[in-house]
């Protein structure tokens, strides 16, 4: 077990070389040192950020509206999937807004909340919106894949209430809830700094992104992207790691 984690982070890590390797092959091609700097300014400028006191309040920005938006769409999206997993008729009828959620461009969706609330709250609004028929469709269809034998079980001492919901269906849908975790963390980072460059948020990693671009620092920018790849790794795996380790204790 121990072998095959260390062989796939010896992996990862490789394909990250692979990204800079590739960026180094475009700059080539290219022939613009400015868009497609050296790896090793990249580098330099990724060390130099971590090392700047700015660089963890921008983080903490985005950190915060990314679990602001998992956490709208994660218990929207629950409840929405449990329902259209027991409810065929309710499935069909929001299946067009599910949609026309997953396939509306993301700016679209940002002009649009941009007029309908405060500046400030559109990173947390336009990413948990996106992310919501990720989370129903795969709580959806967990619901549906529980054995119905199980099903019987627990209607045989009781009707559906949150602690069935909580102690029988969720433990079952683990597995689809794990994955649809681990896909709306990535998704989730994209679309939250993606409104913030838009609406130009305050010490945000997108105002950061957008003022590096202004100024042609190209090497900050793909700094920031790795501290952003950091960032999904962290959100993602260390829920799911402390929560092994406390099965397992």
């Amino acid at each position: 077990m121990e072998k095959d984690k260390a062989k796939g982070a010896g992996i990862f890590f490789l394909g990250i070389i692979v990204i800079g390797g590739l960026i180094q092959i475009a700059g080539k091609a290219k022939g613009d040192p400015l868009v497609f700097p050296p790896v090793l300014s990249i580098l330099r400028a990724f060390f130099r950020l971590l090392t700047t006191a700015q660089t963890y309040r921008l983080i903490l920005t985005s950190v915060l509206h990314l679990v602001s938006a998992m956490l709208i769409s994660t218990v929207i999206g629950v409840a929405l999937g449990m329902i259209e997993g027991l409810c065929a008729w309710f499935r069909q009828m929001v299946k067009p807004l599910m949609i026309m959620l997953r396939s509306v461009p993301v700016i679209v969706l940002v002009v649009i909340i941009m007029v309908l609330t405060k500046y400030s709250r559109v990173p947390v609004v336009s990413a948990a919106l996106v992310l919501i028929p990720l989370i129903s469709e795969a709580t959806c269809e967990g619901c549906q894949n529980i054995p119905c034998e199980l099903i019987d079980v627990y209607r045989l001492n009781s009707s559906f209430n949150l602690r069935v919901l909580f102690g029988v269906y969720l433990p079952l849908m683990a597995g689809y809830l794990k994955q649809a975790y681990i896909n709306a963390v990535g998704m989730g980072m994209k679309l939250v700094v993606s409104a913030e460059y838009l609406v130009q948020t305050r010490d945000s990693l997108g105002k950061a992104v957008y003022s590096s671009s202004y100024f042609n620092d190209y090497e900050d920018i793909y700094a920031y992207a790795l501290i952003m790849i950091l960032m999904v790794l962290l959100v993602s795996e260390l829920p799911l790691h402390l929560m092994k380790k406390t099965m397992e204790s």
